[in-house]
């Protein structure tokens, strides 16, 4: 296990992290805590989760569940300190109400944010707080392109929001920010307001990147590599879809598709095309589609992180071991020849 800075905050994470998306929805209590200690014993450190999980589905009644679940590991293990942990808080509603409505990314709702979330967590600080997605309107779970300015009256300006974060670190509830789902144009203007304002410095990114969604090295890769301000790549197996168990419209009972049907994103034309020209590229080389899309994430150099997720012990000890497959260069010519002809088909 490589183990990689967290932009310039001098923590350092490791290249794989445990996503928790499916704990409380798909994974019991029981099985989340056993993934966890898993995870340890295979040299993770890093654990990603967020206020509004699970999401397979969404439903208000699940709200804050994952972080319950995350919290009575914490409570019971007594190993908080064995871990680097990140949650995020939610901008403007895109799936249900919260905080009583009206959930921008201000200095109410962030305060509420952090206080219900380090309750659920039972601790008394986050290493990584993340904005989960920008309060300003922007292309994102799909979108493509921005051509006019569509913000809300009551948007809130990321100076606004940063410097409630500022306030969080030092009170010493949070250790770092960062964002997720994010343009370039947030990025360079969050270390815009670093440098000229003096606010806290974003530590990450975390956005989809994937064989499937590579955007992320249009404009932001840059960043990441310039500045230090690195990937943590979610959907690094495209919700499964990588993984060619979707092919001819297969929908195995109790997959992410199956359960979780607002997923809409890699329903796109030439998806079908990219994902099996990609798991024969895998066979041709005598690799699995797992391990292809896993390492090809990992190996990245703007990646400080990439985020696995199981609904299993022996799915996450095998996506933890393809991430760490190393790739011949001819594995990766053959990746580029398949994204020159079907480049992100999934944004």
């Amino acid at each position: 296990m490589d183990y990689r800075p967290l932009g310039t905050t001098g923590l350092s994470v490791s290249a794989v992290c445990l996503g928790t998306m499916t704990f409380g929805s798909q994974n019991t209590q029981a099985e989340a805590h056993e993934q966890i200690e898993v995870a340890l014993d295979h040299g993770i450190n890093f654990l990603d989760t967020a206020e509004m999980y699970p999401v397979t589905p969404t439903r208000p009644e699940t709200f804050g569940r994952t972080e319950e679940y995350l919290g009575t590991w914490i409570a019971g293990s007594g190993k908080r300190d064995k871990i680097l942990l990140a949650s995020k808080v939610s901008g403007p509603s895109r799936f249900f109400p919260l905080r009583g409505g009206n959930n921008r990314l201000d200095r109410r709702n962030i305060e509420e944010a952090i206080e219900g979330s380090l309750k659920r967590l039972q601790t008394d600080y986050l290493d990584l707080y993340q904005l989960h997605w920008p309060d300003r309107s922007v292309p994102m779970f799909g979108g493509r392109g921005t051509q006019a300015i569509s913000d809300a009256p009551e948007a809130v300006a990321l100076e606004e929001t940063i410097s409630v974060l500022e306030e969080l670190v030092k009170a010493g509830k949070i250790r770092a920010f960062g964002v997720s789902n994010e343009t370039p144009w947030g990025v360079s203007e969050a270390l815009r307001l670093h440098r000229d304002k003096g606010l806290p410095r974003v530590a990450s990114i975390q956005n989809a990147y994937n064989l499937l969604n590579r955007v992320f090295e249009v404009g932001l890769s840059e960043f990441a590599l310039r500045e230090g301000v690195g990937l943590l790549a979610y959907s690094p197996l495209a919700a499964g879809h990588l993984s060619g168990k979707y092919l001819g419209g297969v929908v195995p009972k109790g997959s992410r598709v199956d359960v979780a049907k607002q997923f809409t994103r890699y329903f796109t034309v030439n998806q079908q095309q990219a994902a099996a020209r990609y798991v024969a590229v895998a066979q041709s080389f005598g690799l699995t589609p797992v391990q292809l899309a896993l390492a090809f994430v990992y190996s990245r150099p703007f990646v400080t992180s990439s985020i696995i997720g199981a609904t299993s012990v022996e799915q996450l000890k095998t996506d933890i071991a393809a991430s760490l497959t190393p790739l011949p260069e001819e594995a990766l010519t053959a990746i580029n020849e398949v994204y020159n002809l079907y480049p992100d088909p999934c944004p």
